[in-house]
């Protein structure tokens, strides 16, 4: 694939993933007002991480090597912060511990679970880029695979035992990929350019 050709088929693909991902996060909300949810809708909410952590590598691919790798950056905060909330989630959970709500835990579960494997499909061939911008919303996409499965098995685990264990382990390896993927995404976005990147404005 020539750099022109991976340029377009990203910018195609990150636009679909981020209106694909708001209609999403939407939908949970609406449902959950209606059935008045609580948990749903927060599920919901959660979303707009997803929607800020592609909506703004849509808006500044192609546009200069400096814009990308401030984006990078901007994206490697977005992933620190998720790793703090999922601390602080953490945290929450062990003092409150909330109850399990079967149908919709399934239906967030579900939902997430088909929203992460659609996205790292439509990334994964952009996964060996060395583009800062690229690379942190790959990392992002595999890190969401990772946890998302994770919660729904450990949904699973909660339904049928009476522990959270797997549960609190999973928002542990979830805020540690984020803080590694955060830190990966700085590492790649400050390094010193190359020659031909500062002629090019591209890594590829």
């Amino acid at each position: 694939m020539t750099p022109d050709a991976e340029d377009r088929g990203y910018a195609r693909t990150i636009w679909a993933i981020t209106l694909g991902v708001l209609l999403l996060g939407a939908g949970t909300a609406a449902v959950a007002l209606v059935v008045g949810n609580r948990q749903l809708f927060k599920d919901g909410v959660d979303w707009i991480y997803d929607v800020a952590f592609y909506g703004v590598a849509a808006l500044v691919f192609r546009r200069g090597e400096m814009a990308e790798r401030i984006a990078s950056l901007f994206l490697a905060g977005v992933m620190a912060v998720a790793g703090l909330h999922t601390l602080y989630d953490l945290w929450d959970k062990i003092l409150n511990p909330r109850p399990i709500e079967v149908w919709f835990l399934g239906f967030s579960a579900f939902s997430a679970i088909v929203a992460a494997i659609a996205v790292i499909a439509a990334l994964f061939r952009f996964r060996r880029t060395e583009n800062p911008l690229i690379k942190a919303t790959w990392l992002g996409s595999r890190n969401d695979l990772i946890s998302t499965t994770g919660y729904a098995l450990a949904g699973f685990a909660a339904r049928v035992a009476p522990m959270r264990g797997p549960e609190y382990a999973l928002d542990l390896l979830g805020a540690a990929l984020a803080f590694q993927a955060s830190w990966a995404i700085w590492r790649s976005a400050v390094r010193p350019a190359k020659p031909e990147l500062l002629l090019t404005g591209s890594s590829r």
